[in-house]
């Protein structure tokens, strides 16, 4: 996480939406060779304490034989590439803005008949987003093929014990530089929901002291 303070002020509440909201992320486990990674859709909790989610079990991080295993889930949003020429002043440097948070705590296998319900919530998740189509459920599958489908991934349980989030956004800009370069991420697309990184750029408050 970037160590500027001034990028690090959203609450804790804030940062937890913005995960619920994204729900896919790089969860991420130590070893004591490279760490080990996976791109994987979760679910988490409405009190944002834990967060559900399976892998397949050919996957290396199933291969570890602990009940808790130390691990990070990242959760990435829109970012972009900033050009010093942007802020129109002088002494400035190429950066990056970006939203991103990281979720530390411990990965612990569930019981193998958890299955089907936690693919089931998981799955409710995000088809009841796009209503008004109707919900896709396990029930349209052949029993066979669900259960040969069953057989091949675990169900597991992310404890979430910190939650830090990075929101850099030029928050150390004044405001006529932070909005001439939102101007220009609006422009560009270079990086990733470019449009959204600018419209968050364009809607910072800033504090006034009194």
């Amino acid at each position: 996480m970037h160590p500027n303070p001034a990028f690090r002020q959203e609450t804790q509440a804030k940062n937890l939406a913005f995960v619920r909201d994204r729900g896919f992320g790089i969860l991420s486990v130590s070893t004591s060779q490279a760490p080990l990674c996976s791109h994987i859709p979760f679910l988490l909790s409405e009190t944002g304490d834990q967060a559900e989610l399976h892998l397949v079990r050919s996957n290396p991080i199933c291969r570890i034989k602990q009940d808790e295993i130390p691990a990070t889930l990242v959760v990435s949003g829109p970012h972009s590439y900033i050009s010093p020429d942007w802020y129109n002043i002088t002494d400035q440097v190429p950066t990056w803005n970006y939203v991103a948070v990281h979720l530390t705590g411990t990965l612990s296998p569930l019981p193998e008949t958890s299955l089907p319900d936690v693919l089931e919530r998981l799955s409710d998740n995000f088809e009841e987003q796009l209503l008004p189509k109707p919900v896709w459920k396990q029930s349209k599958l052949d029993p066979d093929a669900l259960e040969r489908m069953m057989r091949m991934i675990r169900p597991y349980r992310f404890t979430v014990q910190d939650v830090q989030g990075t929101w850099k956004l030029a928050q150390n800009k004044s405001d006529e530089a932070r909005l001439a370069a939102a101007d220009q991420v609006a422009q560009h697309d270079i990086g990733v929901e470019t449009e959204a990184l600018a419209a968050l750029m364009q809607s910072i408050q800033r504090k006034v002291t009194p």
